[in-house]
């Protein structure tokens, strides 16, 4: 099961640098090499901000969420 391991801050960066890119490729004024890998590579940021799900964190076990240390 998919647990979320971005924090807020960090899908909202993720989202902003996705749509960055992509509008960069498709305003870039020659549609050259760099043009298409901006177009097709701003997905991966844009589309793992919208999920708050990380492949690269969960294989590390990492995440950027603060968990707070439960006190039972």
């Amino acid at each position: 099961m998919r647990s979320v391991n971005l924090a807020s801050w960090d899908r909202l960066l993720r989202i902003l640098v996705g749509l960055g890119m992509i509008s960069i490729g498709w305003l870039a004024p020659s549609a050259g090499v760099w043009s298409a890998a901006l177009k097709v590579l701003g997905f991966f940021p844009l589309i793992t901000g919208l999920w708050g799900w990380y492949p690269v964190y969960a294989v590390l076990e990492f995440s950027s969420r603060r968990i707070w240390p439960r006190t039972d």
